[in-house]
């Protein structure tokens, strides 16, 4: 008998089929009443609370390739001088079709993985919303759908934006972070509330992970978006970074489930993290000492053999790096590991799915989207935080 954490995770595989539906209006549209975002109860994180789902314990071991263990306190930015706006992926286990305002440790656990080490470098707001779950997404692709409203999830988001603007940007440059669902949710704000408007000037940039956002083939800019191009360099500002994570060694296959877009003349945008200018470079990964994804385990440790470590992170110098490449079926950013044999540090790495002990190749390293590139990411935000402010 399958249980519902059994169920859930299988419909974790689902997490492109929220981006389609994004796309398709394929779910119910039957929206309750508004959530008041001015509750502050309906936000994750906000600043200067003492304590939220952002209050959690960044600290990292550096580990190198020879075993050494060095400590990496994590401090937040009180004074930070930007914001930033995270909108998380499908990860409820509720048994509805849209999540209810209440958020559980799942919301939690992505938070600690996903946004809260931003806070080094910008204020954090992160709203609930009645996202569509994993058991709607599960159901849909039983062929037996329940009553679920993507229009409901985007409303909310929108509806927090708009506080947001109205309550704590003060005119501050804000940077929209999201991943799968909380991606597709924020492309559609984008397109719809930013994009070519005069709110576009607080965009700092976006960073969409996990997604598939169109455009024209050999370009920058145009598809999706008419105004915001990829990101090229350090410090640019009012651009976005996309990407979608595959093994080097196993790329995109025939059935995946990223780096494919409609339209003529359009393909999948990839942003290397790593090299916004094109080309190779070193990932700097904050991979998880221990965790999962209901039973997918995301980590292959220990990092070091004989050795306990005791940070919820490791960052792995010199074992990662990462290049926007694209193959018959798509493009994608492509990770490759760089194993020491004769060193003490693990060899590999976690964050495939798999489903009765199977690697599901259509897709890639979905999973850890956000911790293959999370160091990369905050040196990125840092940088446009000083074009942002010199500019300003």
């Amino acid at each position: 008998m399958i249980g519902i954490l059994g169920r859930a995770v299988r419909a974790t595989l689902a997490a492109t089929a929220m981006i389609a539906a994004f796309q398709s209006g394929a779910f119910a549209q039957t929206p309750p009443p508004k959530n008041d975002y001015a509750n502050g109860k309906n936000w994750l994180c906000l600043p200067d609370r003492a304590k939220d789902a952002c209050s959690t314990d960044e600290n990292a071991t550096i580990v190198a390739a020879d075993g050494t263990l060095t400590p990496e306190p994590f401090k937040a930015d009180p004074k930070a001088k930007i914001d930033c706006f995270y909108v998380y992926p499908t990860v409820s286990y509720q048994p509805t079709g849209n999540a209810d305002m209440t958020a559980g440790p799942e919301e939690l656990s992505i938070i600690k993985d996903q946004f809260a080490r931003f806070t080094s470098v910008c204020r954090p707001f992160a709203p609930i919303y009645r996202q569509v779950t994993l058991a709607a997404l599960n159901a849909a692709m039983s062929g037996k759908p329940i009553a679920a409203s993507r229009e409901l999830a985007y409303a909310d988001v929108l509806d927090a934006w708009n506080y947001y603007l109205a309550h704590y940007s003060h005119g501050r440059g804000v940077v929209l972070i999201g991943h799968s669902q909380g991606s597709g949710v924020l492309l559609q704000l984008i397109k719809n509330e930013i994009d070519g408007k005069p709110v576009q000037h607080k965009l700092i940039s976006a960073i969409l992970m996990g997604t598939r956002l169109a455009v024209p083939a050999g370009g920058i800019i145009g598809g999706d978006f008419k105004s915001i191009p990829l990101c090229q360099a350090a410090g640019q500002t009012q651009c976005v970074i996309t990407y979608a994570s595959f093994r080097a060694e196993a790329p995109p296959p025939a059935n995946t489930r990223f780096g494919k877009v409609g339209g003529a003349g359009m393909v999948a945008a990839c942003t290397n993290p790593a090299s916004l200018a094109g080309g190779s470079g070193e990932l700097h990964s904050y991979m998880t000492t221990s965790g999962s994804f209901g039973p997918i385990p995301l980590t292959r440790g220990p990092w070091v053999k004989g050795k306990t470590i005791d940070t919820p992170f490791v960052s792995v110098p010199g074992l990662l790096s990462a290049e926007c490449m694209a193959n018959a079926e798509g493009s994608y950013l492509a990770i490759t590991t760089h194993p020491d044999p004769s060193g003490q540090r693990i060899n590999e790495i976690g964050g495939d799915v798999i489903v009765g002990g199977k690697v599901q190749a259509d897709w890639g390293l979905h999973l850890i989207d956000a911790n293959l590139a999370m160091g990369n990411l905050v040196d990125i935000v840092r940088d446009q935080t000083k074009t942002y402010l010199t500019d300003r």
